[in-house]
């Protein structure tokens, strides 16, 4: 029989264990409900946007013809454009008098001088003879390019075929490759296009193949060890925040040799983030920004084209679970690991529901076997969708948070909106939305992008501070918390560590 004594020392022992079984489950990760993450995104660090960074683009030979370019050719005889009929699958034709979808030609980008072009239906550009035409949906078996320019800021061109010949408009409906000998840049010359560029991306793909392997290799080690470093961890830790929310890219999980054209280096950079934040007592979400194919076909998912084909195959989905296994085993020992967001801004209705949710319980299925305590992050889909559309899948998962974006300067209705009234959308509109995916027994809540910028003109100081402080108030309320767009940005409103060093914003 026992005694007293030995019934208190067994309910110790057993305290001790259960207490020791929590704090290896959690690898000492304190579990506060009450806790709300303060983040700030390291944006154009580990995944490329050249709008946040423009002058990494600056040394690369021809870089107006990167991959994804958006051009649009007028022949100066026919005075139409240059189109690929139907949107691709058959002839080009010069015979449209205005330029849309049909009309652009989107670049891949071979080396500095030679090009392919993909048109609207993601046929390849090729010869029938010396017909050109649009009907081959593999890049191997199309023509490859070069474009000529009358000089270097002219806009006029001539377009030459691997074959040796100009192409040129005949008539509006007969576009060959068939003459070499060309002179001059005379309005009645056939070979001869007045050329616009419709469209630009600046994203990985862009500037690692632009760059090429050696040199990008090099370009982009010195950003990513000079654009965040640890001073910027220690800034962040004293004023206000408690995390950082980290844009990656798929190929990180394959450094130090990514696939091409991508080149090795980000992989260590996020670990020196670890580290850092591990010092400073800070927060961290890996973000996977940009998914093998790309979500959402924007730069900063990595797309070639501006093309969306993330999701279109089970090997597809794998290879991006695989990449979410991987960053999480990494670093699930790592008490500053918080958060794993499984995938960024989905484009409806390109990634459908269906492919999204079955995407979202294998990565969260992927997360949990490493760790049973990170927050696994679901980014709802941008474009036509439904705000709970995600809640049947993630209420019935543990620590599962939905992602939104909440911006005032993208959508058009926000063109003519003054100060006030952006403010108080904010207060009104913001703040319905966001109480409308806030409930007490389902996911938790994020604003996981938000900025203190907007379309108003000639805004004074004080109105970037009102809309600041309403966005921190309404954004607070969410349960899982916030994160602003970036910490660093050439637009200096976008630049947190700009905003809080000039007074604009104070936490």
């Amino acid at each position: 029989m026992m005694t007293n004594s030995m019934n208190i020392k067994l309910w110790f022992l057993n305290l001790i264990m259960l207490f020791c079984m929590i704090l290896s489950m959690t690898h000492g990760r304190p579990i506060n409900p009450e806790f709300r993450v303060k983040a700030v995104n390291l944006g154009g660090w580990l995944v490329t946007e050249g709008w946040m960074k423009p002058s990494l683009f600056d040394a690369i030979p021809n870089k107006d013809f990167l991959d994804g370019a958006g051009l649009q050719f007028k022949s100066v005889t026919t005075k139409k454009y240059l189109c690929a009929e139907s949107g691709g699958g058959t002839i080009l034709v010069a015979n449209r008098s205005s330029a849309s979808g049909w009309e652009t030609f989107r670049l891949w980008r071979i080396n500095k001088e030679t090009f392919r072009f993909k048109v609207f239906n993601k046929q390849f550009v090729g010869l029938d003879g010396y017909n050109v035409v649009a009907v081959s949906n593999s890049s191997i078996d199309s023509e490859t390019f070069h474009i000529v320019k009358e000089n270097d800021n002219s806009t006029f061109v001539r377009i030459k075929a691997s074959n040796g010949y100009f192409l040129q408009a005949k008539t509006e409906t007969l576009v060959t490759a068939d003459i070499s000998e060309v002179r001059g840049w005379k309005d009645d010359d056939p070979t001869v296009f007045e050329m616009t560029i419709a469209a630009r991306l600046q994203g990985d793909f862009q500037i690692t193949n632009g760059y090429g392997p050696i040199k990008a290799a090099q370009v982009m080690k010195d950003h990513w060890s000079s654009f965040i470093v640890e001073d910027d961890f220690k800034f962040i830790a004293r004023n206000g925040l408690n995390a950082v929310r980290i844009p990656v890219g798929w190929w990180i999980a394959s450094d130090p040799t990514p696939p091409w054209p991508y080149v090795g280096g980000s992989l260590h950079a996020l670990d020196n983030a670890f580290s850092w934040a591990k010092k400073y007592g800070l927060k961290i979400i890996i973000d996977l920004h940009a998914a093998p194919g790309s979500q959402n076909g924007f730069q900063h998912s990595s797309t070639r084209d501006g093309s969306q084909e993330w999701g279109q195959s089970d090997e597809n989905i794998q290879q991006t679970v695989d990449v979410i296994s991987f960053l999480t085993a990494r670093y699930t020992k790592n008490p500053s690991l918080y958060a794993v967001e499984l995938l960024n801004e989905p484009l409806s209705p390109g990634v459908t529901l269906e492919t999204i949710n079955k995407y979202y319980k294998a990565g969260y299925d992927a997360v949990r076997k490493h760790s049973t305590t990170t927050y696994v992050v679901m980014s709802n889909r941008l474009g036509p969708s439904e705000p709970k559309e995600l809640f049947p899948l993630a209420n019935g998962l543990m620590r599962s948070v939905i992602d939104v974006h909440y911006y005032n300067i993208f959508d058009d209705s926000f063109e003519n909106m003054s100060a006030q009234q952006n403010i108080d959308f904010i207060y009104n509109n913001r703040s319905s939305e966001l109480n409308f995916i806030t409930t007490s027994n389902g996911p938790l809540t994020f604003v996981g992008e938000w900025v203190s910028d907007w379309r108003v003109k000639d805004a004074t100081k004080e109105d970037f501070q009102r809309f600041g402080k309403a966005q921190i108030e309404v954004f607070g309320e969410a349960t899982f918390g916030w994160s602003y767009w970036a910490f660093k940005n050439a637009n200096l409103h976008w630049s947190l560590e700009w905003m809080i060093n000039n007074g604009y914003i104070k936490l």
